[in-house]
């Protein structure tokens, strides 16, 4: 077992305060393999001073210094993808190969990314007689989740880095170790001290001091949407600026001329990525009612093809939730389900699961619009469906929920899907099953959030506008 004791802050790993930790547990095992420090108010506020101290230096850098920092950033962790990967399995319950390339590889590529489009773009324009400026926010406070640990660190702490921010990290202190072993990346990436700090802890200890230093200028936060009213409520007295990336209840839509093999097969995959704890997972399927019997057959298929197991076992290609905590709440949301009355189509809550580890069988119900797991986000390998009579009432199921981050539509006919498409109220939408796409727009409509990630728009968010009126005449 590792046990890590330190901080990092000012460019120095410095000693906790505190005697208490965090035990991170082994997701397939429910053993305990590190532990990391509990951090304080005190330790972050200390944080937050050597951002602010560090701030004006960085932001003035050249903006090539700060693309090469992140090529840095980009090399080390690559040079420890081995050891990351074994780490995320573990602390999150990914298969490992899978863990190696979505959970490992896009953080690399997200750094890489920004440091090219660092060099891209365009930091000034003439607009009549100003000239108009980007320039970094400030102080920023990152707080982000278990799930997807490092790569959704990486998509708030590269694009703040290359826009000139400093930046204090609150990783999860579910899965934290990735975010130590990113820290020593970027100590051995030379940055100057204080321009990335991490301070492990709690929500309410260290995650609240950065919702309200009067010295961070933005906050950007990745869970629940309780969480996000939180962070938002106490950021408000300081008017700092807030981006959020919430919950979501993403439905995949199957239009009466979609392929409708193809389309369950794909709903069932995006739905299940990562043993359904994604935020944009596909857990609502929404098909026409004249073809569920069809449906139901195809959708039993295609969970026998996803076999659980050890996240560190050949052949599992779903692992195990991240905690007994996460494991009891899906089980318990499953049982609620059935007592309204769901249609159990697949798994359930006494399916078979190993004797060790945190596990849960995919799981399909048919449910009524009204019901809990129609609503409510699950996270979990939890799939509902629910039929519609007509496209009118497929656009209207599909948009009532109080979410909007992802959802899915599969038509033969790529136009109607995109018609479709354009009726719902989430900020992506994929068509046909087609690829995520890191340089596109990723955020939420309603209650999943504001601001956007992934490529210049993840740039852009930590950015502020500043126009000089100039009595020279422009173009």
């Amino acid at each position: 077992m590792k046990t890590w004791d330190s901080h990092y802050i000012g460019g120095r790993w410095i000693k906790a305060q505190a005697q208490a930790t965090f035990s991170v547990h082994d997701s397939s095992t429910e053993e305990v393999f590190a532990t990391v420090p509990t951090g304080t108010a005190a330790e972050a506020e200390s944080a937050v001073r050597a951002a602010r101290a560090a701030f004006d230096g960085w932001a003035a850098l050249p903006v090539a210094e700060r693309a090469d920092a992140l090529d840095r950033i980009a090399a080390g962790l690559k040079a420890r993808t081995d050891e990351l990967a074994q780490t995320i399995a573990r602390e999150v319950g990914m298969p490992l190969k899978l863990a190696r390339a979505v959970q490992v590889g896009s953080p690399i590529w997200n750094f890489g990314n920004f440091a090219k489009l660092t060099r891209a773009f365009e930091w000034q324009e003439r607009v009549g007689h100003s000239l108009v400026l980007r320039e970094p926010v400030g102080v920023v406070g990152c707080i982000t989740p278990w799930n997807f640990p490092l790569n959704q660190i990486a998509l708030k702490v590269a694009p703040a880095l290359a826009a000139g921010c400093t930046v204090v990290l609150k990783p999860s202190e579910v899965a934290p170790i990735n975010a130590l072993i990113l820290a020593e990346v970027i100590d051995e990436a030379g940055l100057p001290p204080g321009v990335f700090n991490l301070v492990n802890g709690s929500g309410p200890e260290v995650g609240e001091v950065l919702a309200t230093h009067p010295e961070v200028d933005m906050v950007s936060f990745t869970g629940s949407t309780r969480a996000g009213r939180r962070v938002s409520e106490l950021a408000s007295q300081t008017i700092k600026r807030v981006a959020l990336e919430l919950g979501g209840k993403s439905a995949s839509v199957v239009l009466p001329d979609a392929d409708l093999e193809a389309a369950i097969k794909g709903s069932v995959s995006a739905c299940l990525l990562n043993s359904g704890q994604t935020c944009s997972a596909h857990t609502r399927l929404l098909v026409p009612e004249d073809r569920l019997p069809e449906v139901k057959e195809l959708l039993r298929t295609a969970v026998a093809r996803l076999p659980i197991g050890p996240s560190l076992e050949e052949g599992s290609k779903l692992g195990p939730l991240v905690s007994a905590a996460q494991r009891d709440r899906v089980l318990a949301l499953v049982r609620q389900g059935l007592a309204e009355g769901a249609e159990l189509i697949a798994g359930g809550p006494d399916a078979a699961v190993p004797e060790r580890g945190y596990f849960v069988q995919p799981t399909v119900l048919r449910v009524k619009p009204g019901d809990t797991l129609a609503r409510e986000e699950i996270f979990g390998p939890v799939l509902v469906v629910l039929t519609y009579r007509d496209e009118d009432d497929a656009a209207r199921i599909a948009n009532d929920t109080p979410y909007g981050l992802g959802g899915g539509v599969w038509s033969r006919d790529e136009d109607h899907a995109i018609a479709f498409a354009r009726r719902m109220r989430t900020g992506q939408v994929d068509i046909n099953g087609a690829p995520f796409n890191g340089q596109a727009p990723f955020g939420g409509y309603k209650q999943s959030g504001n601001g956007r990630e992934n490529g210049r728009y993840g740039l852009e968010e930590f950015l502020e506008y500043k126009s000089l009126q100039l009595r020279t005449a422009g173009a």
